[in-house]
């Protein structure tokens, strides 16, 4: 297939800056094979059969951007950084600009008490390592780092400590993306609760999210794109729950796409089993789900991974005619934007 396939027109006005508030009153697109259901993210309950199970990504984005100055004699530069994985003892891999402007053995001052030094750049990407130790790190990341917005948004205003709680889902625990499993932002505590009290299951999963979902793809016959691999885990217990479900007749639906790569990755051997370690995983149309019976996923851009992979749960003609309603009745697009629930089978 070619990277055309995947292109469409989106009115700027339909890009959110902003998530909805409250969180669950955010709009929901139900789409099936045949008809689209246009509610709220608050009328989950209704949609949802007792028995079946949500699969949610429990990452924890990390205040990753960073802008800092690297000093070379009287001469000063400013330094944006972006932390995208940590190689241990205090060494990170991050997108610099300019990564040109920084020498091998440079310091970089972010303030706060963070400073970094330069050592080297692999793949494009610079290498810093912290001297402090990790509590120390997380404390001074915490003062220094800025939420990292994806661009579109930072293209529209800047990150401000709003987004430190926006940017954020109500169940994130386990630190390390650098962008969040955005359409995980769409509930809340009561929106959890009603969703129990009608027999819904919980699972959680962790995939942390790297900077690599935001890169453009760049070649026209998409067979030719590499993903960038994330690090995740499906644990004992979670293989069980989505497993016992599947036995029951449950359906399983995984909240956003990093929750749905991460089960199909730990399925690649025929059903549901533990797993750990880094994905790559490229889903496009003609995908073979062994897990996931459904997507519930934020509206995304055109030409990138994210409309392969929805395509791949509802088909290519279809999601066109998906997205061209979600444009014509308004909906919001992007992280911060309205959310979707596709089922191949319906309702």
């Amino acid at each position: 297939m070619k990277l055309s396939d995947f292109d469409f027109d989106l009115p700027s006005g339909l890009i959110a800056t902003r998530p909805a508030r409250p969180r669950s009153s955010a709009r929901l697109l139900v789409a099936g094979p045949d008809a689209l259901d246009d509610l709220r993210v608050s009328d989950l309950p209704q949609v949802l059969r007792p028995g079946d199970r949500l699969v949610l990504n429990d990452t924890r984005v990390i205040p990753a951007r960073l802008s800092g100055q690297r000093r070379r004699g009287e001469a000063v530069a400013r330094i944006e950084a972006t932390l995208l994985s940590d190689r241990g003892e205090g060494l990170w891999a991050a997108l610099l600009k300019p990564l040109r402007k920084v020498r091998e053995g440079e310091v970089i001052d972010f303030g706060a008490g963070l400073s970094a030094t330069f050592e080297g750049a692999e793949e494009g990407q610079g290498l810093l390592r912290f001297a402090l130790s990790p509590e120390a790190f997380a404390e001074a990341l915490a003062q220094a780092g800025r939420m990292p917005l994806p661009p579109y948004i930072e293209a529209l205003r800047p990150p401000d400590e709003q987004d430190r709680e926006d940017y954020q889902t109500v169940w994130a625990a386990r630190e390390g993306a650098v962008a969040a499993p955005t359409a995980s932002l769409h509930f809340d505590p009561q929106l959890l609760e009603a969703l129990r009290q009608r027999g819904v299951g919980y699972t959680h999963v962790t995939l942390h999210v790297g900077a690599g979902t935001f890169l453009p793809v760049k070649v026209e016959n998409i067979a030719e794109h590499r993903m960038h691999a994330e690090w995740g885990e499906v644990t004992e217990r979670a293989a069980e729950e989505i497993a016992a479900t599947k036995a029951g007749g449950g359906r399983v639906i995984p909240v956003g796409t990093t929750a749905l790569r991460l089960i199909e990755s730990a399925a690649r051997g025929g059903g549901i089993a533990p797993w750990r370690g880094e994905t790559d995983i490229f889903i496009t149309p003609g995908f073979e789900f062994r897990v996931a019976d459904g997507l519930m996923t934020n509206f995304h851009l055109p030409r990138s991974t994210l409309m392969m992979l929805v395509s791949a749960v509802l088909g290519l003609e279809r999601i066109r005619e998906v997205y061209a309603h979600a444009i014509a009745e308004g909906y919001r697009f992007f992280s911060y934007g309205d959310a979707s629930l596709l089922l191949p089978r319906g309702r």
